[in-house]
């Protein structure tokens, strides 16, 4: 119970918010910019991550792709992003960083007006003030996700210098696979906490847990894993849809993705409403 409202009228309130803002249909459209998206914020890591001092974060990287994505639609991004990276390996600097950039940005700002939408303001920052605050966002997910996995293989490595050390024990190999979880999760509540607090016009302080954020990020974690067993074990993309199956599975799963996030605005709205939460002030959009 939050100050009266029952579990029932909650989940009531959830069902009408999201009806009332189309959020189905607003991750089906970000599911298409994020599929955008997708290669060339990759792309640009893949290729920043060679003249970092930490070897194999790149493949840490894939690694995890390949367990949160079917095998069809992991197999297509890696091969496509070894490709493009392969070739182009120190062309970061060069005009194609331009398009990369505004094809990155692209996914972030479809995020960005569909919480507007969830939390019921309208744009008033410019058109170039939100794209600078799309690429603010996209540039601080690509350093997160390059820490977090610089924090993993270097985990990684300390676990190999015990283990060779003293011997690889079973609480050794289970306090490090724990270690990787929690990197990930915490990466991924500090992911939600930023795009909710800088991706809508508001204006409000950060806060690092809020409901939202922790139903996204377990919402998005089970989604995953449990979309790459059903592709895995029970759908056939490929049979289905021939050489474009990998294409099909990668643009629900970040469907998926897209829904995951705009349902966690609507659960931070309805808190806020209910009066949850720090912040208690009515939500004001920024001039």
């Amino acid at each position: 119970m939050l100050n009266g409202v029952s579990p029932g009228r909650f989940l009531r309130d959830l069902y009408h918010a999201t009806t009332e803002d189309n959020v189905f249909n607003g991750a089906a459209a970000l599911g298409f910019y994020l599929t955008l998206a997708l290669f060339p914020a990759l792309i640009a890591t893949m290729s920043i991550i060679p003249y970092l001092p930490i070897d194999n974060v790149d493949r840490a990287i894939m690694d995890l792709l390949g367990q949160a994505l079917p095998d069809q639609a992991s197999g297509m991004v890696r091969d496509v992003v070894g490709q493009v990276t392969g070739e182009r390996r120190g062309g970061l600097l060069s005009f194609g960083l331009l398009g990369t950039v505004w094809a990155t940005t692209t996914g972030m700002y479809a995020v960005m007006q569909q919480l507007n939408i969830t939390y019921d303001v309208k744009e008033a920052r410019s058109f170039v003030r939100a794209r600078l605050v799309a690429l603010g966002l996209s540039l601080l997910f690509e350093v997160m996700v390059i820490g977090a996995f610089s924090l993993i293989v270097l985990g990684g490595i300390l676990q190999d210098w015990i283990g060779n050390r003293y011997g690889f024990s079973g609480v050794l190999l289970t306090f490090f696979a724990t270690f990787r979880w929690v990197v990930i999760v915490l990466a991924l509540l500090l992911g939600f906490a930023v795009i909710y607090r800088y991706g809508p016009n508001i204006r409000e302080r950060f806060v690092f847990i809020t409901p939202g954020s922790v139903v996204g990020t377990a919402l998005l974690i089970a989604a995953s894993l449990g979309f790459s067993l059903y592709a895995g074990h029970f759908a056939d993309y490929d049979a289905t849809y021939g050489s474009i199956g990998a294409v099909i599975t990668l643009m629900l799963w970040l469907y998926i993705a897209g829904l995951v996030i705009l349902l966690g605005s609507e659960i931070n709205v309805l808190w806020r409403r209910y009066g949850g939460g720090p912040n208690q002030q009515p939500l004001t959009a920024e001039e």
